[in-house]
Parts: C-alpha cells; structure tokens; sequence
C-alpha cells in the first residue's frame, strides 16, 4: 500500500466573517459589515472543491470541518450547498464526522435543525465563558441565556455530538470562577468541551491593550489544575492538552491534525498537508483575505503550488502535535506518518526523558509526563530543527 492510502485524509472548509472581530482573536477572520458576499463566497468555495478533488485522488474523506469565522453567518441552505459540493467532488466517507463551528450569538431559532438536515452531524458551541462579566471583558455578542438556548435547541435538532468551547485564565477570574466556570458547561453534559487559555497573541486588540488583570501563571496553572479535577469527576477524559471528552466523543478530525494526518483546504486562508504516493509530504494554503480568495476563483481557479517539506520540519510537526496528546506516540505510527527512521528521534527522547518530560511506556511507545504537559512549549522546543 502506498504512502497516502495509509495516512488519513480529512478537509478542512473556512469560513472566514464574523460579525465583531473578538479583541483576542488572531485567526483569519474579518467583520462582516452590511452585506458580506455569502453567495459570492459560496460559489468561489465549490470551484475550491473542484480543484482539491485533484489533490484527493479519489482517498476517502474521513472527517469534514467548517470553521472561521463564524461559520453559522451562512444559512443552512449554504452550507448545504458546500456540502452537496464536497459530497460531488470528494469520495465522504458513509461515516464521516461533519463539524460545525457556531457562535450562540448569531444562531436563530430553528436554525440548528436546519443545518443538521443539510448534513452537519457535529456542533461546537463558542461559548467562551457562562460569566456575563466575563463575555463582556471578551468582546463577545452573546449572553449567558443564548448559550443554554443554543445547547437546547442543538439537543433538540437532534445532535448528538455538541462540543462546547471554553476558555479559562480571562481577566480578573480566579480558580473558584474558572471551575465555577467549567461546572455551568458539564452540568449541559455536552459529549466533549474544549478547555482553552487565553493567551495575548500579537496582532491582537488585546496585544495592544493588554486588560490589566489578566490572572499570572500560578494563578492560571492553579486553574487548570482544579478544573482538570473537575474533568475527573464529571466522567471527561482528557486526550489533548485542551481537549477533554466522553468515552467515544473525541474529535476526529483534530486528533487526525495531531496525529500528523492529511488534510485539504478550503477557503479564504485554509492551510493544506498532502502526501503524495511516494510519501513526500506538502504543505499549501489559500489567499488568506476572502475577496482575494473569491477574486482568483473567479479570474482561474488553479492550485496553489505546494511547498515541499524537508526531514527537519516533518520531524519537527510531527512532534509538535504528537506531544499535544497525553497518550503520546509510536515508533510505528512515527515512522508511518513521516517516513523517516524512528531512529532520528531516540538521542532527543533520551534527553527529554532525562529531564522528566517523557517517559517510555513500553519498547515502542513514548508518552509527556505531568511536568512535560505542564510546560509543554520547552518539550515541544526540544525538537527544532539545529
């Protein structure tokens, strides 16, 4: 069997228009304005598809995935057409585990059923906070109330499959409102919930203005650790550093990312992997503003040329995401993933393992230690390339 029939294929759709731009966000999203052009947007998206249909080569999708953005600022009849397209020029597994980002805010009532009917099977929530104060400090245009409303509506629809995302270390939260936090989202006994801190990135209102009472570093680690507990006793396990879910409901399509998996990008900004069937890995990614990206669809819809990456980088991704899962890795799945020689690895695993951030479970398996976890950036900084 050749390289790219043993290493998963997922696509990835975004969609890139909110209707604020969120003080801490430093994804590829823009304010929508008056009249954002969805139609346009849509139409450039399946001459998207048609080209990406080249680099599938008939592998089956297993995963789908439509973030931003906020991908419920398009109706369900748009994103039934992306779907219909994507089911027209891919090969969607029967199976497929198709993923929707949705903020309370700008979900109407009866809308969510209609999305689950044109094909999305999962739901993440962005709910951020069940803190009104906190939201507010967020820059977010929902309220608490929206949150309880959109997970009732999702239950409703009939998903059975709701993510919903949370953040901790927010400006002026202690450990009691983090967990206090956390308790709100599990007692909705959502099947899985993203725990994320909120970091400053640069490029950010918040890198500019930075609140004045973000929690310091004992304060957020004494967060996670009481809202890991809670994780505990609520019947979530953890699987990613940020990532926690009832036995069976863990995301496929992120652990294909972690697991240095392929994927196809879609849309204004969207960032490919590909491996060919001599087992050279690419990386490409689309014009990132959105009516650039609808302008080159609409002048001649090509591929982007793909870089090539080299042993030093493959080995370095590989890692950077392997390391993200508590579980950790395999030389088998190393090797099959990167088609380098686990060997490559062993001097560096050594010393991590030295410093008490990795441990060798058994001959073949290496996993992060509490304190690898802990201070996950340095574990990762070990493998850069010299």
């Amino acid at each position: 069997m050749n390289a790219a029939n043993l290493t998963p294929l997922s696509l990835y759709v975004h969609l890139p228009w909110c209707v604020v731009k969120c003080p801490y966000c430093d994804f590829n999203s823009h304010k929508a304005g008056k009249s954002p052009p969805r139609a346009q947007y849509v139409e450039a998206i399946k001459a998207d598809l048609a080209i990406e249909a080249d680099r599938a080569t008939g592998r089956p999708v297993q995963t789908i995935f439509l973030g931003g953005g906020t991908p419920s600022f398009f109706d369900a009849g748009q994103i039934g057409e992306i779907l219909a397209a994507a089911h027209d020029d891919l090969n969607i597994a029967a199976d497929a585990e198709i993923t929707m980002e949705a903020n309370p805010g700008t979900v109407e009532c009866g809308e969510l059923a209609s999305y689950r009917s044109a094909g999305v099977n999962r739901l993440s929530l962005g709910a951020q906070s069940f803190d009104a104060d906190s939201l507010r400090a967020l820059g977010r245009i929902h309220g608490v109330d929206e949150i309880y409303a959109a997970h009732n509506e999702a239950q409703t629809a009939g998903f059975n499959s709701i993510n919903i995302d949370l953040m901790y270390g927010l400006p002026g939260q202690t450990a009691a409102m983090a967990v206090a936090d956390l308790a709100r989202a599990t007692k909705l006994e959502p099947q899985h919930i993203s725990h994320y801190q909120l970091t400053i990135e640069p490029n950010t209102v918040f890198y500019s203005r930075t609140p004045v009472d973000m929690p310091g570093d004992n304060t957020t680690y004494e967060m996670q650790e009481a809202c890991h507990r809670h994780f505990r006793d609520a019947g979530y396990g953890q699987y990613e550093i940020s990532a926690f879910a009832k036995p069976g409901y863990e995301c496929r399509h992120n652990l294909n990312y972690w697991t240095f998996g392929d994927y196809l990008a879609v849309g204004a900004g969207a960032h490919g992997k590909i491996t060919d069937q001599q087992g050279t890995i690419r990386r490409y990614e689309k014009p990132a503003h959105p009516m650039a990206f609808i302008k080159a669809a609409k002048i001649q819809p090509t591929p982007v040329e793909p870089r090539k990456l080299g042993h030093d980088d493959i080995l370095f991704e590989y890692m950077l995401n392997a390391l993200r899962l508590p579980r950790g890795f395999t030389s088998t799945m190393f090797e099959q993933r990167t088609g380098l020689a686990f060997d490559l690895l062993l001097e560096r695993l050594g010393e991590c393992r030295d410093k008490g951030l990795l441990r060798e479970t058994t001959d073949e398996s290496w996993q992060p230690t509490e304190l690898g976890l802990r201070f996950l950036n340095d574990l990762q900084a070990q493998f850069l390339p010299a």
